[in-house]
């Protein structure tokens, strides 16, 4: 992915100590002049139908990491965009109570999420949507995780900063939001990659450049 080796290249620059050794996560302070090399790039490929989006799973340390990015709680309403087989919302619900919505447009895998919950035991606090993420109702998150592509994140961040309430935590996994520069950028070593989380929250007002 290009976005990861842009930034993982940042990361060698600026020598994180113990990246690639015992520490498995690691937090980023990515300066303004960073974070404008790492977005230098133009977007120029044509935008991405959320059908075009593959389907690759999460790993469940990633998942893990990114829910402990959001702190979330039990008392959080966390929304999954392009939610797969449903282990995000799944594992928010088991490990801290949170209820949670999927919206994926594959009814396969929306069955496939529906099938998990059940075997989880979750299905009380947790239900999936077979629906377009640009026509979801995003009003009630107060936690959205997301991994997408680049341009589906760029296309998607107006309807977010519009619908999502201040103080609304986002992470993304990969991908970044163009210009709209994360609170935290987060490395996460699986062991056969390194995986990089983007962490925001919904300001109070939304600067005109991101609208």
């Amino acid at each position: 992915m290009q976005l990861q080796q842009i930034l993982l290249s940042i990361v060698a620059s600026i020598s994180i100590a113990g990246l690639g050794g015992a520490a498995h996560t690691q937090q980023i302070k990515v300066t303004a002049e960073q974070f404008q090399v790492q977005n230098a790039a133009p977007v120029t490929q044509p935008q991405e139908k959320l059908s075009d989006v593959p389907y690759v799973p999460t790993p469940s340390k990633v998942v893990e990491e990114m829910l402990n990015v959001a702190g979330v709680t039990g008392n959080d309403f966390l929304y999954d965009l392009g939610s797969g087989d449903g282990r995000i919302v799944i594992t928010a619900a088991q490990k801290f109570g949170t209820q949670g919505v999927g919206i994926d447009i594959n009814p396969k895998l929306i069955q496939e999420a529906f099938n998990n919950a059940q075997k989880a035991g979750v299905t009380d606090r947790v239900q999936f949507l077979q629906q377009d993420l640009f026509k979801a109702d995003l009003s009630k998150a107060t936690v959205v995780t997301l991994y997408l592509l680049r341009s589906v994140n760029l296309k998607l961040r107006p309807k977010l900063l519009k619908e999502l309430k201040p103080g609304t935590r986002i992470v993304s996994h990969s991908f970044d939001m163009g210009d709209w520069k994360p609170d935290r950028v987060v490395i996460v070593d699986n062991g056969d990659r390194k995986h990089v989380l983007f962490y925001w929250v919904v300001p109070e007002t939304i600067p005109d450049h991101l609208k």
